[in-house]
């Protein structure tokens, strides 16, 4: 059989990579739960109907259907592409059983058919946090969950030294609002040409305005003329001002950008600034969108995104309006990793490797591996009864720090300095750092 080759798009981590990965998914999870999120699971697969009603993302769904389907049979189910989607139908199968506002952090993995680039994958695991309302929910909101994102990327900033980010955000209402002060109808389609601004730059956005929408050039002028505001704090509402466009959606996205930015500046300060070029390509948004990017790493593109939205969740007689922000696990560790980003202690979880003096003792070395782990060391049995320097070696090569000989009472040996002292499995304990690896940022 041939060698297998890798599958593009579809990344698979080694043991000290995955490492790393589960040190972030351990850190969020932390994060999230301190600010009472629960954990909710979904399906793989939605329906085809549910999952191309938003956005412009269709052409990127992956068909599910049997190997030996009936050609006549309808394509009906989609891996999801995203986790909110999926959210937006689980809350409406479970509303009765929830208590609004309702918090959800969900970790898992989503399909997308793009094409494969650097933190781009078509299988990859984000991580998402929601609140959600019944009939309505507190502007507040908007505030916090941004804010619980950036606090969870800060922690790994302090960890493992994650580099640090930069939330870009803005309000669709602010855009929209402005738009429609120029006369524009068609604003969710202005604001998916604007979504492309930071990535084609502002002739060709105000070109496409033109082309794609019909805009008077000097209308499309004045949409990329916002985009182009960024501000590090609350600045942003006289240069939008002083464009002279007024209406009342206009100021109520303002307000709530200030407000936004405020908190923001008083709690991670340098962490998040305005920026008007943020749009969102989901027609699902509604108020506040989010992106972020790795300061040092912007090539990558956004790593974090989301935003407000008023009308994801509704069966007709219930509207559950929300926010909502997910960061794209595997998007911001892929690169990172690749270049070498980070260090890990050891490849393995193992901290002592209990050695073997034969067979026929093999029960004991087992005895000292159950006393051990039944106090949280993590533990394992020499895998053969060989001399004592050949089990060193292979605990060497596996990257575990302690060997143990002999029976309960024994001695251990630090294989990196070869200090040897007696021990009891009973109470002996590991220095903090040697108890479990530790990542590390690259020097």
């Amino acid at each position: 059989m041939a060698r297998p080759k890798p599958l593009s798009g579809f990344p698979e981590f080694l043991p000290d990579e995955r490492i790393v990965e589960q040190t972030v998914l351990d850190t969020l999870r932390e994060t999230f739960e301190l600010h009472g999120f629960g954990n909710i699971e979904t399906r793989a697969v939605e329906p085809l109907a549910q999952l191309s009603r938003k956005g412009e993302i269709t052409k990127e769904v992956y068909v599910v259907r049997r190997l030996h389907a009936d050609e006549a049979d309808q394509d009906e189910l989609g891996l999801h592409f995203d986790l909110t989607v999926p959210l937006a139908r689980w809350v409406l199968e479970h509303s009765g059983a929830l208590q609004f506002p309702f918090r959800r952090y969900q970790i898992q993995k989503v399909w997308r058919g793009e094409r494969p680039q650097e933190g781009r994958y078509r299988e990859f695991t984000q991580a998402d946090i929601d609140i959600i309302g019944r009939g309505e929910l507190a502007a507040h909101h908007d505030v916090e969950v941004p804010l619980v994102m950036l606090e969870a990327l800060e922690r790994l900033h302090e960890r493992i030294g994650l580099p640090p980010v930069l939330m870009h955000v803005n309000n669709r209402k602010l855009s929209e609002g402005f738009y429609r002060g120029l006369g524009v109808t068609d604003t969710p389609g202005v604001l998916q040409i604007v979504d492309k601004y930071d990535r084609i730059g502002a002739q060709a956005t105000a070109q496409l305005l033109v082309d794609e929408l019909g805009l008077d050039a000097g209308v499309a002028e004045r949409c990329v003329e916002l985009a182009t505001i960024r501000s590090d704090d609350t600045g942003f509402v006289d240069r939008v001002r002083a464009l002279g466009v007024a209406d009342e959606l206009l100021d109520e996205g303002l307000a709530e950008l200030v407000t936004l930015l405020e908190e923001a500046n008083r709690r991670v300060p340098g962490r998040l600034c305005a920026d008007l070029s943020i749009a969102r390509g989901m027609d699902y948004y509604t108020g506040c969108v989010y992106e972020t990017e790795l300061v040092g790493f912007e090539s990558m593109g956004s790593i974090s995104s989301g935003g407000r939205y008023d009308s994801l969740a509704s069966d007709g007689r219930n509207s559950h309006p929300g926010v909502g922000i997910s960061l794209g696990v595997t998007r911001l560790l892929g690169p990172l990793l690749a270049r070498g980003q980070f260090v890990v202690s050891r490849p393995v979880p193992t901290c002592v490797l209990v050695a073997v003096d034969s067979e026929e003792t093999r029960d004991r070395a087992l005895d000292v591996a159950a006393v051990l782990r039944g106090r949280g060391i993590p533990t394992e049995v020499a895998p053969r009864a060989d001399k004592y320097g050949k089990q060193i070696r292979y605990a060497d090569r596996r990257g575990i720090p302690f060997v143990w000989f002999g029976p309960r009472v024994g001695e251990i040996k630090d294989i990196r300095s070869g200090d040897q002292q007696p021990a009891d499995a009973a109470d002996w304990t590991p220095e903090e750092v040697d108890l479990h690896p530790r990542v590390l940022p690259a020097e």
